[in-house]
């Protein structure tokens, strides 16, 4: 039952079916995992005559009077209705639900739950989430009400009606986790947790569900972590001799002093690389803090001591964009430096190879002609996918991908090897590379420590001197005006723009939707004599990299984008980012679409719009315009964040938890350390085969850096 389609679920048509499985659900057991983001706490009961205006609350009451009416000035069917109780009455009011007066009589009892508000004449309740009290049991509008994220035409009722009829197939679950594991963390049972976790009396009983649902996400997590960690305890690296005089011959030549993070960073790679164990290290760097140049050092040392390093990068801009300032900062050492992505094969120098066929020197090259031929390779993570060896890679550098795991390392591996590599492998003989990993989303040190239990991190908190402070405000609505205005005049002045729009509908999970219509508006209303360009992520990465190559040469002056904007791509010439829905992202991600700008030598500007009136939601927007350290602005979100949501993480490349948060570092800590202590007892799992089945079933990237 478990597995049942979810066409198969009363209810459940054809049409409801596939709106399900836009958002993931396709069976009964997806829809037991489907968890609500917030709770609506409509735990007390209202008086009508004590409603505030502006305050959601919950009302009971029975219907006097209810009937449409036809509006024709704005041509819909307008459902009113007087509700009294005790206390007083009210008018109700809901827009085109017609259906609604045939489903509530006068006489009904009602439970109604939305926003009060004052209309002049008194107070009101416009489009309330209704249910007809007949058993006493309701579901929508009394207790903790849960919320979901929904595809369109897909409501909050359908989803809890749907839910709370699954909801006893809950006790079929297998509860998987060793018992000493659920007494010693004191742990729900499986199926009691996500009874909760949906339909919970109080938010203790939400935290005590969502912990439990959390610990199982983090166990698995930490699991794979250990288990990649014995897999590689066998392998050896290569050392790489530290070239003390021409690395300080390189940092002299800089156009620019390394600060002293940068100068911590670099050393305690360089050391990791003497070593003949694999290092794993995570660099972790604001945006704009420069890793680049750290990671530079180290391709640097390895070039001398005659080895091969790879850095690898998410975008064919951003190998492109790599590949030139990387060149540039080694061209004093005569450095053979390679570019293989899908659709760029080049090396920076003119080999004299003849092509046999014509006689002459050959333009262009193959990538295993560049691989051989190069000394630092730079390109996508496409690299490990094609069908070529390197020489004698000492060093793997990977910006912004966590899940390079151990399966990709061991594909490094294989391109690296010479002759026998299967066999080298499989009796771990072979030397693997150094792996440094590269990100500029701020994780708190002890967090990074926790979700990566066999790292060793560095981290550069300082900032190059000399760098201009992005101005940052909230825009209210009324000042939005004033905002296109300033735009406007900043790319007369020849300043470039981004424009970040939010995932509003789940079901069009790239945030397209909101990206077109953002570019419609601007493109035809707003700036209609600028040149506008539109990236989102269902786009093929050719088009992808012609809109980012148009704005990078300033063919578009303003570039609308989903937040899967490129990552890292260096465009001088943009002064502003503005972000609409700014209140639907973190903070930190919110710093990282920030750091796209300011990178010229113009003073730069970030906008942050949103339509939410939330104080809360203000005042955690204010942040951006007082701090610009990426580390304390992770910080300053966690403390916003309350009982009544439940967080998981959107950033691109960590773990998609439905449960658990990236924050939740005491639990990772558990986590890790009872799952160190299983894997002791058993390193092969054999006693707990419902473990294993879990941890076949996801995916073989295994976070290492």
């Amino acid at each position: 039952m478990l597995a049942s389609d979810i066409s198969q679920i009363s209810r459940v048509g054809k049409t409801t079916a596939k709106r399900l499985k836009n958002i993931g659900i396709n069976t009964a057991h997806d829809l037991l995992y489907y968890f609500p983001f917030r709770y609506e706490d409509f735990r007390s009961v209202t008086p009508i005559g004590d409603l505030i205006p502006d305050t959601s609350a919950n009302i009971v009451g029975q219907i006097e009077l209810i009937g449409n009416r036809r509006s024709f000035r704005r041509r819909m069917y307008v459902t009113e209705a007087i509700i009294s109780d005790n206390s007083g009455r009210i008018k109700v009011v809901w827009f085109n639900q017609p259906f609604i007066a045939k489903n509530l009589r006068t006489g009904d009892t009602v439970s109604l739950a939305g926003k009060a508000e004052g209309d002049g004449y008194g107070v009101i309740m416009k489009s309330p989430v209704y249910e007809k009290i007949i058993s006493g049991q309701t579901v929508h509008t009394q207790g903790l009400v849960p919320d979901y994220h929904l595809t369109s035409n897909i409501t909050q009722k359908q989803i809890r009606f749907l839910i709370k009829q699954v909801l006893p197939l809950s006790r079929a679950l297998t509860d998987w986790l060793p018992k000493e594991i659920l007494r010693s963390q004191k742990l729900l049972a499986l199926n009691r947790a996500i009874e909760l976790i949906h339909f919970p009396e109080n938010f203790d009983e939400v935290e005590a569900a969502r912990r439990r649902l959390a610990f199982d996400e983090l166990f698995l997590l930490q699991l794979q972590s250990q288990i990649a960690k014995r897999e590689l305890a066998g392998y050896r690296a290569e050392a790489v001799s530290f070239d003390e005089k021409n690395t300080k011959k390189f940092v002299a030549s800089l156009p620019f002093e390394l600060t002293d993070a940068q100068k911590k960073a670099g050393w305690e790679i360089i050391q990791d690389l003497e070593k003949t164990t694999p290092a794993s290290r995570l660099l972790e760097g604001d945006v704009g803090s420069g890793k680049t140049v750290v990671a530079v050092l180290a391709m640097l040392n390895v070039a001398l001591d005659e080895k091969q390093s790879v850095l690898m990068v998410p975008t064919e801009i951003l190998a492109q964009q790599h590949f030139e300032s990387i060149s540039k900062l080694l061209a004093d050492f005569n450095m053979k430096i390679g570019l293989v992505t899908a659709s760029r094969k080049k090396i920076n120098y003119q080999p004299k190879i003849k092509d046999e066929k014509r006689g002459k020197n050959k333009k262009s090259h193959d990538s295993s002609f560049i691989i051989h031929n190069s000394q630092i390779i730079i390109g996508t993570h496409a690299l490990i996918q094609e069908n070529i060896q390197f020489n004698n890679l000492a060093l793997a550098i990977i910006d912004e991908q966590h899940r390079f795991g151990v399966e990709q390392r061991k594909s490094l591996i294989e391109k690296s090897a010479n002759a026998n590599r299967k066999s080298q492998i499989e009796n771990r003989k072979f030397q693997m590379p150094h792996l440094l990993s590269m990100t500029a989303t701020p994780i708190p040190r002890s967090l990074a420590l926790a979700l990566y239990g066999d790292l060793d991190l560095s981290v550069i908190r300082e900032m190059p001197a000399g760098r201009k402070k992005i101005w940052t405000r909230v825009v209210p609505e009324e000042k939005r005006q004033d905002a296109y205005n300033f735009i406007k005049k900043q790319v007369r002045e020849g300043r470039q723009v981004f424009v970040i729009c939010p995932l509003i509908d789940i079901s069009d999970k790239l945030g397209v939707k909101s990206a077109k219509q953002e570019f419609e508006k601007l493109d035809k209303t707003i700036f209609p004599e600028i040149p506008i360009g539109l990236l989102h992520g269902r786009m093929k990465t050719k088009e992808k990299e012609e809109v980012m190559r148009d704005f990078l040469e300033q063919k578009t002056k303003i570039l609308v984008s989903t937040s899967v904007i490129e990552v890292g791509v260096d465009v001088p010439n943009a002064t502003i980012m503005m972000i609409e829905g700014a209140d639907r992202f973190g903070l930190a991600q919110l710093h990282q679409f920030r750091g796209r700008v300011g990178r010229g030598e113009h003073q730069s500007y970030c906008f942050l719009f949103t339509d939410s009136e939330s104080e809360k939601t203000l005042r955690r927007l204010k942040a951006m315009e007082t701090h610009d350290d990426g580390f304390l602005l992770a910080k300053i979100d966690l403390k916003f964040r309350g009982p009544g949501e439940i967080y998981g993480t959107a950033q691109k490349g960590f773990p998609r938890f439905r449960a658990a948060s990236l924050f939740d570092y005491g639990l990772m800590k558990s986590a890790r350390d009872e799952a160190a202590r299983l894997i002791e007892r058993d390193p092969q799992l054999d006693k707990f085969p419902e473990i294993k089945k879990r941890l076949d079933a996801c995916e073989k990237t295994v976070h290492l850096e």
